[in-house]
């Protein structure tokens, strides 16, 4: 199954806006909270900047978001094959 495929599916579009990503996969976190961490490293998903002001739209580009979800389903496959050998 190719991730970034079905993203494109779902979303139509190469960057998703941030709150469309907070509201589909992060929905513990406001936008804010969600690029105070990505900012601070706690978060491994690059936010953009669509424009050079304060108050541009931000987003996640669809790419990737698409390595972010295999990366973390890479690492559930490898801590289930230490637990269960």
């Amino acid at each position: 199954m190719n991730t970034a495929f079905i993203l494109m599916a779902q979303y139509e579009r190469a960057v998703i806006p941030l709150e469309t990503v907070c509201k589909d996969y992060f929905q513990h976190l406001t936008p804010t909270t969600f690029m105070r961490k990505s900012l601070a490293g706690e978060i491994k998903l690059p936010v953009i900047r669509i424009d050079e002001g304060q108050k541009a739209a931000r987003g996640i580009m669809l790419s990737d978001l698409a390595k972010w979800i295999d990366d973390r389903h890479a690492e559930a496959v490898e801590e289930i094959r230490k637990i269960h050998g």
